[in-house]
Formats: C-alpha cells, structure tokens, sequence
C-alpha cells in the first residue's frame, strides 16, 4: 500500500510516501514554503518514489499543533488532494509524529509555536495530559507535583523548555524524533490507522489559544 503523507506544522514543509511500510521516498523543506512549493514538493516525492496519484491508496496529513501558517496549508492541501483523487485521509497529531518507533514509559512531546510557547504532551503509563501556552506555566501545570530528581524523555524541546525542566529538577534525556522528516513519520504511521470518517473530521489542531483575546462583557 502507498500511503502520501504531508506535514506543515513542525517547522517545515514534508512530503513523502511510504509503501508497505517502508518509506520510498521524502523531501523537507524549512521555512514557510508550504503555499508557493507545497505541490512542487509533492510531485519531487512522487517522482522520487516513482509512483504515480493512482497508486496512492490513501492520504495522511499531520494536523498539529504546530505552526500556524504551515498547518493550516498543509491541511487544506491534504484535503484537497484527498477529495480530488477520492481516497481516505488519516490524521496524525504531531506528538504522534515525535514520538513515532519509540517506546518510552514516561515521555513528554514538545511542540513550539510562537517565540516562548508550546503546546505539550505528558504521557506516564496510562496517564496522558496535554497543555499550552508559556513556557514556564505549561512546566507548572504539568510538574509541580513531581518529586526533585524525576527523569523524563523528552522528544522536540528547545535549549529553553530543556534548561526549565532542569530548573524544576527533573532530570532530562533529551532524544530527536526517530523518523524523519515528519511527513515520513506521519506516512509510516498512517498505514496501520483507520483514516477519518469523512474529510470534514479532519481539523488543524493549533494547540494554544489566540494570541490577543476580547474580553467579555
């Protein structure tokens, strides 16, 4: 099976194409070239594969949170070709992307959006949590009960979040996503999910709320 995989929201602009499990080919490129490249890339990795749009059996999209302007494209691009081409979409949140063909038992996924924010995963056995916004107020949320000297995974954090973790006394093996790029890792994950019930189920996930709110009255 070939499963066409996007992603816009770590960074970069992925595309690629993972067939039975492996993946045949990928391109990344950095910076917000997601709308004037995007479908450039895709046909780079459909040549690179050497599949054409009738062996892709279904779609894959990572659907944040990440950054604001290459989510956003990247989604309706999925979208796009998925209707078009009529095939399923499966969505995969980015903290699946991080932490894909790693097994961990205690694990936090890092995701930055704008300068000083995140949005993150906490997972620790069945225990899952997930919280955004500061720096520093999401590390309060999330560990001001964990007892000094916790050690604790961590997948897609910066120097910042790593030296604020170091501050609350957790200990930190910092580890980089196994697959890469994302798109790669958001394809490989796709062919073992069942994809969304319709296209309109498929919806970026930004993580944080709005940078300038209105206050009610």
């Amino acid at each position: 099976m070939n499963v066409l995989a996007l992603d816009g929201a770590l960074g970069a602009f992925s595309a690629a194409i993972a067939r039975d499990g492996r993946i045949a080919a990928s391109r990344r490129e950095p910076g917000n070239v997601a709308l004037e490249r995007g479908l450039v890339i895709v046909e780079a990795v459909f040549g690179a594969a050497g599949v054409t749009r009738g062996d892709v059996a279904r779609l894959a999209v990572g659907v944040g949170p990440g950054r604001f302007t290459g989510l956003r494209i990247a989604v309706a691009y999925a979208k796009a070709l998925a209707a078009a081409w009529d095939r399923p979409l499966v969505p995969i949140q980015s903290f699946d992307i991080l932490e894909y063909g790693t097994a961990f038992e205690s694990v936090l996924s890092v995701v930055e959006g704008r300068p000083g924010v995140i949005s993150v995963r906490y997972r620790r056995g069945g225990q899952v949590r997930r919280a955004s916004g500061r720096i520093g107020d999401v590390l309060d949320e999330l560990f001001s009960g964990i007892a000094n000297g916790e050690e604790l995974a961590v997948v897609g954090a910066s120097e910042d979040v790593l030296h604020a973790l170091a501050e609350r006394a957790i200990i930190v093996q910092s580890v980089d996503p196994l697959v890469t790029p994302a798109a790669a890792a958001a394809a490989l994950a796709a062919g073992t999910r069942s994809p969304a019930a319709s296209l309109h189920a498929v919806r970026a996930d930004y993580g944080e709320l709005p940078a300038v709110t209105k206050p009610r009255r």
